[in-house]
This record gives C-alpha cells, structure tokens and sequence, in this order.
C-alpha cells in the first residue's frame, strides 16, 4: 500500500515544513521545488493533488503486500524529471545527492545519514515515477494554477494599491 508521506520522522527524514529556499537562484529547480512545498504545507491543496494520486494510483490494488514508493516522493519526482527533461539516471542522481530535493523529499542529505540510506535507482524511479502520466500531471498543474490565482486575489484585496 502506498502512503501519502511518511507520518513519522526517523533518524534519516527532515520536516519537510522547514524546507528553507534559495530567493536568488537563477537555477530551474529552486522555483519547481517551491511549488511542490507549497502543494505540500497548503491542506486543501494537498488533499486534493493526494486525492487524485491516490485514485491514479492505488485504485484497485490491495492494501497487503510490501510498501512501495510514498506518493509524495512520486509526485516531487514525476514533476523534477519533466520540468528539468532530464533522464532517469540524472533524476536517481538528484534524489540520492540534491540536498534542496532530498528536504522537499523530507529526507536528510547524505552528509547527515549513512550513504545506504541512498535508495532511489534509476530503476525504482523507472518503476514508480512512470506511473504519473502527462494528463494527470496537467491536472495537478490546473488545481495548483487555480490555488496561486486566489492566493494573489487574496493579497489584491489587503492591499488595493499594490
């Protein structure tokens, strides 16, 4: 059965709330990476993009068996690889060594855990991320895009002059 996250902090998982950005980075990844923090601390945002990752996902399926891959992980995941166009093998790179993407992933960097705690193979990603096609990720987009817009309507009617 496929969690939305892990509920529980261990030794080698980092809150992902507390995942700070860099405001200065010219880099594709810093703003990419934002969005999904902002999917992740907004609730009714959250409980929607999980609601849909759940039905594409574990619609159908038992909940026995071993635990795969928590349906955060391959929602980050699905998202890095299609905004950066890279390959399975720059993605696994990413996950085991990219600090920023490792926090949004809520897990620790490998200079604060143990290098086996390194678990994302090209071929797990292979396996896991492939199960979110385009047109679920265009529906993610939709639900976000929608959400950004009230939020600057929002801060529009605090602040008319603006």
């Amino acid at each position: 059965m496929r969690l939305r996250f892990q509920q529980q902090l261990s030794i080698d998982s980092f809150p992902i709330p507390d995942v700070t950005f860099p405001l200065k980075s010219r880099d594709e990844m810093p703003p990419v990476l934002k969005a999904l923090h902002f999917i992740f601390i907004t609730p009714e945002l959250s409980e929607k993009v999980f609601a849909l990752l759940e039905d594409k996902i574990n619609k159908g399926k038992q909940d026995t068996g071993r635990k795969g891959m928590d349906l955060w992980h391959i929602l980050v995941l699905s998202v890095v690889r299609h905004a950066l166009d890279t390959n399975w093998d720059r993605l696994a790179y990413l996950a085991n060594y990219d600090a920023l993407l490792r926090r949004v992933l809520g897990l620790r960097t490998p200079d604060e855990v143990d290098e086996d705690n390194l678990d994302f193979s090209a071929q797990n990603l292979r396996d896991n991320v492939r199960l979110l096609d385009e047109d679920l990720l265009r529906e993610i987009n939709s639900i976000v895009a929608d959400a950004g817009h009230k939020l600057l309507k929002k801060k529009n009617k605090k602040n008319p002059l603006d």
